[in-house]
């Protein structure tokens, strides 16, 4: 007798099935709801926190005990390792007071109420030159108009110091170097260091000193450059602008500093990877499909039919091995567990066990529930009758 017609609940073109499958506006944003509010939250702390805290606002920027990104402490601990002697000093009068043939680094505006001081030291100068007195401490060096970006660049001159060193990560403001100065790291055809003679003095002018700072330091050649350009004398004055009141740190080229100022360096990549994660979170949730549409059978098959058409295909195909191989692992699945084993036990433990509940040779178990496959049909059938009368005889125990 034929089956019935079964006819579907839902067709697949019916607007109900539409429905089901299809993400509608309201389920898109009950989905994306959750991880947008989450965002939000993260980025308003880290705004408050940006915002009351001062971000790096506390880091004094290349000082020589400073451990922040802005700081100089890496670079200081390397020139004491290579026998440098690193004194650090807030004014003209201090570095004055220290004897030796020193080299002096100028990183910011140091004692701009006493600029004249400050040009009157002797020796070697490093000097920045978005100091505002750039016009002292090396008047033959004059600032460029166009600004470069800070980035790496090659060295592109015979300066030893630079040439060991290779690329380094300077920018800023160009310079316009005197004649007879040696002119590295050019950007837009502009030196971004020069090096000159000033009577028995060497001066350096740096368009930026950013790569000496803890965070720039391990890149390309940067802290090469920086001991070569500092570790020419035995002792280094490292001028750093006085201490300021809270709330007046200023940047090195001097000026307030804005709100972008004291946002720490890497919060824009960190924006930038939560936008990424927020963008990933919404294509995942968004692209879930609707709920599983249930339909009957148009037929139910018996569970011995099942069984009897398997039997079939592995008469047909002569399989003999695997379904020996079905019939003992279905005896062991239900047999191990009443002996009180688990399913990992090794087949020695199963063949005892069963030996002592049934009474029967060892040898004949451990054959039917672990050896070869039966020569013929005879011997699977066979195969069949003892594993069923094995498992009979353990659930009557």
């Amino acid at each position: 007798m034929s089956a019935p017609p079964h006819t579907p609940a839902t067709s697949p073109q019916s607007p109900a099935a539409r429905t089901a499958t299809s993400p509608t506006g309201g389920r898109i944003w009950r989905a994306v709801r959750a991880p947008l509010l989450v965002a939000a939250l993260l980025t308003l702390v880290a705004a408050i926190t940006v915002l009351f805290t001062g971000g790096d606002g506390q880091a004094r920027y290349l000082d020589p005990e400073d451990g922040t990104l802005r700081g100089g402490k890496a670079l200081a601990q390397l020139l004491r390792a290579h026998g440098v002697q690193v004194d650090r000093v807030d004014s003209a009068e201090q570095a004055a007071a220290l004897p030796g043939d020193r080299l002096v680094l100028v990183t910011g505006n140091v004692d701009p109420a006493n600029p004249g001081a400050l040009a009157a030291l002797p020796g070697d100068r490093v000097v920045d030159a978005r100091n505002l007195h750039l016009d002292l401490l090396a008047p033959a060096v004059e600032p460029a108009r166009d600004p470069a970006r800070e980035r790496t660049r090659e060295p592109e001159c015979d300066l030893p110091a630079a040439t060991a060193a290779g690329s380094a990560y300077l920018g800023g403001q160009p310079l316009d170097p005197p004649a007879g100065a040696t002119a590295c790291y050019p950007s837009r055809g502009k030196p971004t260091l020069v090096q000159y003679h000033d009577g028995q003095r060497t001066v350096t002018v740096l368009s930026s000193t950013t790569f000496m700072t803890n965070q720039r330091l391990d890149e390309d050649g940067n802290a090469a450059l920086a001991l070569n350009l500092l570790g020419a004398k035995r002792a280094v004055t490292w001028l750093v602008p006085p201490p300021a009141e809270p709330g007046d740190a200023q940047p090195p080229g001097g000026g307030s500093r804005s709100f972008h100022d004291l946002m720490p360096e890497s919060i824009g990549w960190g924006l930038r990877m939560a936008l990424v994660a927020l963008l990933v979170t919404v294509v995942w949730r968004a692209r879930r499909l609707g709920p599983v549409v249930a339909e009957r059978l148009p037929v139910v098959v018996r569970a011995a039919e099942t069984v009897e058409g398997r039997g079939g295909l592995y008469r047909a195909r002569r399989a003999r091995g695997q379904a020996a191989a079905a019939l003992r692992a279905g005896t062991l699945d239900r047999i191990v567990p009443r002996l009180g084993l688990t399913g990992d036990s090794p087949p020695h433990a199963v063949v005892s066990a069963v030996a002592v509940r049934t009474g029967l040779d060892p040898q004949q178990i451990g054959g039917a529930l672990y050896g070869t496959a039966p020569a013929d049909d005879g011997g699977l059938v066979g195969l069949a009758r003892y594993l069923e009368q094995l498992e009979r005889q353990i659930i009557e125990h």
